[in-house]
């Protein structure tokens, strides 16, 4: 089936062909046809399969034909995005999909001046794309009014209740008449996801979920190498040395190993940014510009930071900490081969992260492929990139206790 063959304003089809797009994924192709229709949706699928499309074609069309046939007031949509990044990114993929019609769309958070959103609100929109915490200081001043919403969006919602936005999701449901459509889009579920879904979908909610055997995506090849965690950074410098034209998405533990990696780097040569909590929004922004634009080929990210961001043409995802959450290995890996690209993710394992590792293939249900360094190799990189190297035998001594100790385990 092509986008062609729905049932939805020409103004549409002329920005997905714009954008590329001309057949719908599987999550869009079971979700678009339900929302349309006005059915509650409960849709689970993995990150990059296009679940942003499979939302938004429908609420476009909706709501742009509600403003052919007749005057309507008023936010007709809210979307609630777990962080500014990511609902920035939503609003432009409404936005993009809107063109030639007469929806309006407005992104609202945190962070930034509320003036200039005040003003836009005040003009008039029809979706709202935002993060709780913004959209709860300006509905108490009066400029959000939520009486009139017939479709709210809970997109990365197993993100939302991660951070702990549970009771904003229930606020926010008082604040909307009971008769609307619901859609709630998560890439996990588990019990707890289970039960605040359905306490806001209605009974013959159309559950749609999308999980192959293997959660990683088919067009990613992943691997894993044992590294001392000493060494991490002089083998990333390697790695991003012997990709000199590719886009390479870095993922660290915390704000201070984010920037601590940037400092190995620059001492390697090499230039790198970072984003993380502890930058203003406007510099966060910034950073993604840059990314996205290949302006700096090296983005140094923390889970929450870059969580859900659709970054274009990343080439290789560096797991430089093994993510303590087993689930957001899937989320970081799928930064990259995305859509119809392929993609390369290669994560560093210490001594001390073996049994992260060994939660990680429970969860994917299958080993990860080894990436073999052998001693010469690895004595070779420490040699190129360490003004230390009395602490070599050290380190291959702990190099070959890492193998001995993991090699019985993933023989099974």
């Amino acid at each position: 089936m092509k986008f062609d063959d729905y049932r939805i304003t020409p103004e549409i089809k002329d920005n997905l062909a714009e954008m590329g797009l001309k057949r719908p994924t599987d999550i869009q192709f079971k979700s678009i046809t339900p929302i349309l229709k006005g059915e509650d949706v409960l849709a689970i699928a993995q990150t990059g399969t296009g679940k942003t499309a499979a939302f938004a074609i429908p609420i476009v069309h909706k709501i742009q034909e509600q403003k052919r046939t007749g005057r309507s007031e008023g936010i007709k949509c809210l979307v609630m995005e777990p962080t500014r990044e990511l609902a920035q990114q939503i609003a432009d993929t409404f936005e993009r999909l809107s063109r030639g019609t007469k929806v309006k769309t407005l992104c609202v958070f945190g962070g930034v001046e509320q003036d200039p959103q005040i003003a836009r609100l005040e003009k008039g929109i029809d979706i709202l794309v935002t993060t709780p915490g913004r959209m709860f200081d300006l509905a108490s001043q009066g400029h959000i009014k939520l009486d009139r919403v017939q479709i709210l969006v809970l997109d990365e919602a197993d993100h939302m209740l991660d951070l702990g936005f549970i009771k904003d999701i229930q606020d926010v449901v008082r604040m909307m008449p009971k008769q609307r459509q619901t859609l709630f889009f998560s890439a996990t579920i588990n019990e707890k996801i289970k039960k605040i879904a359905y306490s806001l979908v209605k009974g013959a909610a159309i559950r749609i979920q999308i999980s192959p055997k293997d959660p990683v995506s088919k067009n990613v090849r992943h691997s894993v190498a044992f590294i001392s965690m000493d060494d991490k950074r002089f083998f990333l410098a390697r790695l991003i040395e012997e990709n000199p034209d590719s886009k390479v998405l870095v993922f660290v533990r915390t704000k201070v190993r984010a920037e601590r990696v940037a400092k190995a780097l620059e001492r390697a040569a090499v230039e790198s940014i970072t984003i993380h909590g502890d930058k203003d929004q406007k510099d966060r922004f910034a950073v993604m510009k840059q990314f996205r634009e290949g302006s700096v080929q090296v983005l140094i990210a923390t889970d929450v930071s870059a969580r859900g961001i659709d970054i274009p043409n990343v080439d290789i995802v560096v797991n430089y900490d093994l993510p303590e959450v087993p689930e957001n290995y899937v989320h970081r890996v799928g930064r990259t081969g995305r859509g119809l690209q392929k993609g390369r993710a290669i994560s560093f394992c210490s001594l001390e992260e073996k049994p992260l590792l060994e939660a990680i293939e429970l969860f994917t249900g299958k080993p990860i492929d080894l990436l073999t360094i052998p001693k010469g190799d690895y004595q070779e990189t420490l040699l190129l990139h360490n003004d230390r190297p009395d602490k070599l035998k050290a380190i291959v001594d702990e190099l070959e206790k890492l193998e001995a100790l993991t090699k019985p385990k993933r023989k099974k």
